[in-house]
């Protein structure tokens, strides 16, 4: 089974930029579609953004479309969540989840394989 991982999150300005990683560990991503979803305080995990595999379709919530890109590295066992244009509504913790032979849904039932979560703030 694969592991996601995540990093990359932090403390950022609005309008700023961060890129968060999700590595897999154990396995490698192949044959995976991997998501990222994010919980604010108080409320419940919504879906951001999704890739297939091998990364010729992708999925992104109407909240991030234009700001946020998904994209996957085989070779590095990584996909990554590039977020510019950041506002203060975006601060959540990060989560990287996987599903195989998945076709880059936005519903998180989907998704067997989930990270630990990372932190991302924006500041006003």
């Amino acid at each position: 089974q694969v592991q996601p991982v995540e990093s990359g999150g932090g403390v950022v300005h609005s309008g700023g930029s961060l890129r968060l990683s999700c590595a897999a560990s154990g396995r490698t991503f192949n044959n995976y579609a991997v998501a990222w979803f994010r919980q604010a305080p108080g409320q419940e995990r919504e879906f951001v953004a999704a890739i297939n595999w091998p990364g010729r379709n992708t999925n992104y919530a109407d909240s991030v479309k234009g700001r946020f890109t998904i994209s996957r590295d085989d070779a590095k066992k990584t996909v990554y969540l590039q977020m510019n244009s950041l506002k203060s509504e975006d601060t959540a913790v990060y989560y990287c989840a996987a599903d195989m032979y998945g076709l880059a849904s936005p519903n998180q039932a989907e998704y067997t394989y989930w990270g630990q979560g990372t932190q991302v703030t924006v500041s006003s």
